[in-house]
């Protein structure tokens, strides 16, 4: 333990240091007059489907000067970022009215291909100062026109850049463009097409610490506040009627139970037990397939220290709007980092449970989350090339990748296993096991396994549904999500309510006399990874316009494995909290 606890301490210092490295490593960049601020065109894709973009100069745009390539890190590539020099240039203060900043003449496949993209609403993103900017490439004209082959398609050929500065650094950047501008595609005609672009610069008081702030104010507006502490108020009311529900009735039958376990033995000591006594010989046999059952616990512990290390950077402000990447580094470099924990947790409680084979364990350890999603990325990312998205990752970023679970997540889930195993230390159960298992009396349908998966999710499902919607606006969106004490609060309350629930469907199953809870209180704490799931089809055909083959398989995939990973942590959290209850209750009585 005082391993784990020195490994945690040191993980601590790592990410606290990343959080200085980030923060500091932020663009803060003072300029004279004159002096050329970097302009980075990023990313073209349908408005709607968030996952398909395609690099700026995948489309016929022109540029006078060699197109250079910026480097990225790590994350930025996983967020599908692929900055290279725009056509523009802005130099610092220095005004432009409708200048040239070069021509092309678009052939007929061109004039197509820029008339689909208008049609689905292609937006394209850029940086400056490490400042994002978005803008439509063109227009459709559905004016008093009711079928769609009357339809008009313009492509904006003249970008107007406001730019906003406080003595020698850049504080804001908009851009629009000029309606009267247009370049006409709806024939399959060859045009010519002069790129032109105007800059204005003027002076405000808004200091450069601040100038990230109008990005993260649209999730503070009051009427989005409101609606967030809604949903605390709802999940605090959940909380408090469970726990009531919990100390009044749950404590209350306990109660009657110890006191008639201990007038039953005091009367009649030969007399027929019943109830969750009745199977105290047989409530800590291990469980079926106690390899597997204990890789899933170690792999759970792992995904809830890596979200706790998550809420501790974004609490702290590493996540700021715009950081490019940031979060995808994180989770990176986190769960490689972790790896040891999990190695820990499962060879430690595999051996607790008298297994053997503490190698196979710690293979299947390694291999139950990050299997499903590497066979989930494969495809995905198979699907991002045939389409020729930036989605799509290098082969040197697959290269990184691997090194890092090579020579990083594997030597330390290693390690962490021969800690574990090296641990000795005792299941320590109450209750002596018996050599035969007793039978499980018939249980009605309502009490199998499936059926209690449903009402034990379902609880904490509505505790969290109302934050789901702008957790899911944000990364499969384009809406900004920076309240992330609040989300903190809500992931507190997930916590409790799955704890809280899984123990009361674990004393339910053990009041009808069944023993196998083990995994019934994993897959109970877990299924609230199978609602989430649900709500995912709700949000897709309901709430998003998302559409296409290459979106519906990132969507569906990437969530896919999020909810398998909620299901093995709220899992791990579940059982931890089940076995902690069971214990005190056989603990509290006479078992002979």
């Amino acid at each position: 333990m005082e391993r784990i606890r020195a490994c945690l301490l040191a993980l601590t210092v790592v990410v606290v240091c990343g959080v200085a490295q980030v923060r500091s490593s932020a663009s803060d960049h003072r300029y004279t007059a004159g002096d050329e601020v970097p302009l980075y065109a990023n990313k073209v894709g349908p408005f709607h489907n968030p996952s398909e973009t395609y690099r700026f100069f995948d489309f016929p745009f022109c540029s006078s000067a060699p197109v250079k390539e910026k480097k990225e890190a790590l994350g930025e590539v996983l967020n599908g970022d692929r900055l290279v020099s725009a056509p523009y240039r802005l130099d610092f203060l220095g005004n432009k009215e409708a200048e040239v900043a070069c021509k092309r003449k678009l052939t007929k496949e061109e004039v197509a291909k820029f008339r689909t993209a208008v049609s689905k609403d292609y937006y394209f993103q850029m940086y400056y100062d490490d400042l994002p900017i978005w803008g439509f490439l063109g227009k459709v004209d559905k004016e008093g026109k009711a079928d769609p082959s009357e339809y008009k398609y313009y492509l904006f050929k003249h970008l107007i850049f406001e730019i906003l500065y406080n003595k020698d650094r850049v504080i804001e950047i908009t851009v629009r463009s000029d309606p009267n501008a247009l370049v006409d595609l709806t024939q399959d005609e060859p045009v010519n097409v002069d790129f032109m672009y105007t800059v204005k610069w003027k002076e405000t008081e808004t200091p450069f610490e601040k100038r990230m702030d109008k990005y993260s104010e649209s999730s503070s507006m009051p009427h989005h506040l409101e609606i967030h502490w809604f949903s605390i108020i709802n999940s605090c009311v959940t909380v408090l009627l469970l726990t009531g529900f919990l100390a009044t009735i749950l404590m209350r039958v306990l109660k009657n139970d110890f006191v008639k376990y201990a007038h039953d033995e005091e009367s009649a000591d030969d007399q027929e037990e019943t109830g969750w006594k009745y199977i105290h010989g047989d409530v800590f046999r291990y469980p079926k397939h106690k390899s597997l059952f204990s890789a899933a616990l170690g792999s759970g512990t792992q995904l809830f220290t890596l979200t706790s290390f998550i809420f501790i950077l974004a609490l702290v402000g590493v996540f700021y709007p715009y950081n490019r990447g940031a979060l995808f580094t994180a989770l990176v470099v986190i769960y490689a980092l972790t790896s040891g924990i999990a190695g820990y947790t499962a060879a430690c409680f595999y051996c607790q449970l008298e297994g053997t084979n503490w190698v196979r364990n710690l293979l299947l350890t390694g291999s139950l989350f990050c299997g499903p999603l590497f066979v989930t990325f494969c495809f995905l990312n198979t699907v991002a090339i045939a389409y020729k998205a930036t989605a799509a990752l290098p082969f040197g970023t697959i290269v990184i990748i691997f090194l890092i679970w090579a020579l990083v997540t594997s030597p330390l889930l290693i390690l962490g296993g021969i800690a574990g195993k090296n641990t000795k230390a005792e299941f320590q159960a109450p209750c002596r096991t018996t050599k035969y298992p007793r039978e499980i009396p018939p249980l009605p349908w309502y009490r199998q396994t499936l059926p209690q998966m449903a009402m034990a999710g379902f609880l904490p499902f509505s505790a969290i549904y109302i934050e789901l919607y702008y957790i899911f606006s944000s990364v499969w969106g384009h809406r900004i999500y920076t309240i992330y004490s609040i989300l903190f609060i809500v992931f507190i309350i997930l916590l409790i309510v799955t704890a809280f629930v899984t123990v009361a469907m674990t004393y339910f199953q053990l009041a009808a006399e069944d023993h196998e809870w083990w995994w019934r209180s994993f897959f109970c704490g877990g299924s609230t990874g199978l609602f989430i799931y649900a709500y995912c089809l709700y949000y897709y055909n309901a709430r998003s316009d998302m559409s296409g083959f290459m979106q519906t398989s990132f969507f569906f995939g990437y969530m896919a494995c999020i909810c398998y990973g909620f299901f093995l942590m709220l899992g791990a959290i579940g059982f931890r909290a089940s076995l902690f209850f069971v214990r005190h209750i056989y603990r509290s009585i006479k078992c002979e």
